[in-house]
């Protein structure tokens, strides 16, 4: 058919809408991790980490729609492993103070080597905007310290730690984990270090941190 002003119609041809796959969902988040881990968050390009999950670009927002919003599941896929395991460290009633601390120590070293920008994300959104905080964290919720109190006031009871409240023991323990890795420009530049010194600083940070704390418990 000819329409009146001699023009042949062009058939039209509907593009059908992507499909929701899960393995692309978490190649894109892979891909997102790699680039964040070479950028950071704020120095990725969608483009970038759609090339490097092997999609294009629309893909990506189909599936996650704003580099913020792909970010924000980087970090609950990472949060749903670290959390559960810091978690269960704290509440395990089976290990002893000294248990505790060692293992806090290498969990939260292991996960912020392997994450480096997500505590830096972390930050920045919360100081921004507060009320994010719980739909990051998500299910998780807070931990349980009551095993934790338990111990500390026992140990304060017999003497053998200084008196020191759970709060103030937690805030203690992970800052002096992760702040060498939130701080790390600064910490480089400070110390001189290259990439293979800051990396053998970190290996060390376990066992430097938990011994300090751990002497610094003690009455």
């Amino acid at each position: 058919m000819v329409k009146p002003n001699g023009a042949v119609p062009v058939a039209r041809v509907d593009t059908p809408e992507p499909v929701a796959d899960a393995d692309t969902a978490e190649r894109i988040l892979d891909g997102a991790h790699r680039v964040f881990l070479r950028r950071g968050t704020a120095g990725a390009r969608t483009q970038e980490i759609a090339a490097e999950a092997g999609v294009n670009k629309a893909l990506v927002h189909y599936y996650f729609g704003t580099k913020a919003t792909l970010a924000d599941a980087v970090f609950r896929r990472a949060a749903a492993t670290l959390l559960p395991s810091i978690f269960g460290v704290l509440g395990n009633p089976a290990l002893s103070l000294e248990e505790r601390v060692w293992a806090l120590a290498e969990r939260q070293v292991a996960f912020h080597r392997a994450h480096p920008y997500l505590a830096i994300y972390l930050l920045s959104e919360v100081h921004t905007a507060p009320e994010r905080l719980d739909s990051l964290i998500g299910a998780h919720g807070r931990p349980s310290l009551d095993a934790l109190r338990r111990q500390v006031d026992a140990a304060i009871a017999e003497g053998t730690i200084r008196p020191i409240t759970v709060e103030h023991f937690l805030v203690h323990l992970i800052s002096m984990l992760v702040f060498p890795v939130v701080a790390r420009p600064i910490v480089r530049h400070v110390l001189a270090m290259s990439d293979d010194a800051y990396d053998a600083f970190l290996d060390e940070r376990v066992e430097q941190a938990a011994t300090f704390f751990l002497s610094g418990l003690r009455p």
